[in-house]
């Protein structure tokens, strides 16, 4: 099924905002790449915990890897966290329109 840009944007917007690890390791990862062990370290979750959240950020387009030997490191993407924050602000504008206009029953 096709995702229309609006689902794009709640989809990623729960991939950064859906749980606080995943906001930490949102923000861990804009520092620089890191791999699962270094953000196991840095947050103080599990491993399984972890490579869990990476999966949701892998799946909502936000995050991508790097094979590296025997590890892979995780990095942002800057342009999928841009449309993110764009179309959060887009979202942000409907909402203030919507505001007031009532579906009646």
């Amino acid at each position: 099924m096709l995702m229309s840009p609006e689902d794009s944007v709640a989809e990623a917007a729960v991939g950064l905002f859906g749980d606080p690890l995943r906001v930490r390791i949102v923000r861990l990862l804009a520092t620089e790449q890191m791999c699962t062990c270094h953000l196991i370290e840095h947050t103080g979750a599990r491993q399984t915990t972890v490579s869990h959240h990476l999966r949701l950020l892998r799946r909502a387009g936000l995050v991508e890897t790097e094979p590296r030997g025997r590890y892979t490191y995780y990095r942002l993407r800057p342009e999928a966290i841009a449309a993110a924050a764009d179309g959060l602000r887009d979202l942000a504008g409907q909402a203030e329109e919507a505001r007031g206009r009532y579906r009646p029953c």
